[in-house]
């Protein structure tokens, strides 16, 4: 383990999250042809994920970044909801077929938000489009401070297996600093509400680096959450960007870990969740040993994709809804995020596409190479031309390698065990649109 005051500078680096590469921060005005011409190829052989943005909330937590914002209006989510539906039938005429569905994901915002008949009359338009695998993950993000009997039932009556619950800390005084107040009880009764109504697979949500967090109370936070045996923790680094996000202008940045206890604080998470059962996975999650996820690890089949670490390797990811994101083989393509623009070109029959970035072979081939530092925190640069072609790459590399970040063997990186909460660093070395320009991105841990 070498000195950790030696590489804790790297800790407050700014560096893509690469859930995808390239990322999202380099996607550039596109139109409609081309994600159109990638649904017509689509046909009843492919297999596909399908992704529903619910961009609502009743309330906004201080260090929310995900697109999404307040209402208290049922007709506004309603009317929402109708354009899910028609943005569905849209991109379902253009297939050849109907794809086979292999993993659902709802996200927001709060996709519960939505009403019992808006939620079926999505999923029925969903199985009018696709052919439901047998074994299909249908999955679900939920607040628990609005989960009651009446809506697990939903969820399972719909087919939903997994849901994933926003923990992010138990402290008080952590909660009352992210406008978040939901206590234990809370999340108990929502896991126990789940696990009564059949839905057996669970998520919990994290987060290290929130305001008046310590080493002490993420433990507390830690030990208590995996008491109800979750089947997987993430435990994501808090990336505050009050310049984007004028709700983290709540958090009084002075309150914030700085990025030395950040690093400490994700180690400690790592160390503690290790000892009572969970694999650690890529670099922040963790799952139980029979659980999917930590049986892909095993096996070589991890993969990365814009809902982050997980086991399906579907080549095609279809996003509905405002802000959301599609990615074909050669293509990512983003929906427009102005909810009142999307449902204007919903309505003129247009997908909203806004942005996004059609791969060359080289982008192909560097998103692989970053997936396998991701994924498996190593990677062999034969696969991918040989180390020949990365010798710019390969002398940023030294000074990482220098202080026992990564290794080298000929044509092979790994990463070493203290180097892996800096793995996007590396990764960073062979993102060539990071040589040409910079973006506002999280820490490195």
């Amino acid at each position: 383990m070498p000195n950790n005051e030696k590489i804790l500078h790297y800790a407050d680096a700014a560096v893509p999250r690469y859930t995808s590469y390239p990322t999202a921060a380099d996607f550039h005005r596109l139109e409609d042809a081309p994600r159109l011409a990638a649904l017509r190829r689509l046909s009843a052989q492919d297999r596909v994920s399908v992704y529903i943005h619910i961009p609502y909330c009743s309330a906004m937590c201080h260090y929310c970044g995900c697109f999404t914002k307040v209402t208290r209006r049922a007709d506004s989510v309603a009317d929402y909801t109708r354009y899910i539906v028609q943005d569905i039938k849209l991109q379902a005429a253009c297939f050849n077929g109907r794809p086979r569905l292999a993993h659902l994901h709802w996200g927001g915002g709060t996709p519960a938000i939505i009403s019992p008949a808006a939620f079926r009359a999505i999923m029925a338009a969903l199985k009018e489009a696709f052919t439901f695998e047998a074994e299909a993950e249908h999955a679900i993000e939920l607040d628990p401070r609005y989960v009651d009997a009446e809506l697990c039932a939903l969820l399972a009556e719909q087919g939903v297996n997994r849901a994933s619950l926003g923990v992010q800390d138990i402290d008080a005084k952590v909660q009352q600093a992210i406008g978040r107040i939901q206590p234990l009880s809370a999340i108990e009764r929502t896991v126990s509400a789940l696990r009564r109504a059949g839905i057996k697979h669970i998520n919990f949500d994290l987060i290290y680096g929130l305001p008046h967090q310590t080493e002490a109370s993420l433990q507390e936070t830690c030990e208590k959450t995996a008491q109800l045996v979750p089947d997987r923790i993430a435990c994501y680094g808090y990336a505050h960007l009050p310049q984007r996000r004028a709700n983290q202008r709540l958090i009084d940045s002075a309150i914030l870990p700085d990025a030395h206890a950040r690093f400490f604080q994700a180690a400690l998470v790592g160390k503690i969740l290790t000892r009572l059962g969970y694999v650690p996975i890529g670099l922040d999650h963790f799952a139980l040993p029979a659980d999917p996820l930590a049986q892909a690890a095993k096996n070589g089949r991890l993969h990365r994709n814009f809902q982050g670490y997980t086991d399906d390797d579907a080549a095609v990811l279809l996003g509905f809804g405002a802000s959301s994101i599609s990615e074909f083989p050669n293509l990512y393509a983003q929906t427009i995020a102005d909810i009142g623009q999307y449902k204007q070109a919903i309505a003129q029959g247009r997908l909203g596409t806004a942005r996004g970035v059609a791969l060359n072979a080289e982008d192909k081939k560097r998103a692989a190479l970053i997936r396998d530092l991701m994924c498996r925190f190593r990677v062999d640069l034969a696969v991918y031309g040989g180390a020949r072609h990365y010798q710019a790459e390969l002398a940023r590399l030294q000074p990482l390698l220098a202080d026992n970040i990564a290794e080298q063997s000929q044509d092979i990186i790994t990463i070493t065990e203290a180097g892996r909460p800096f793995v996007r660093l590396v990764a960073g070395l062979f993102d060539t649109y990071r040589q040409e320009k910079t973006g506002n991105f999280s820490p490195a841990v």
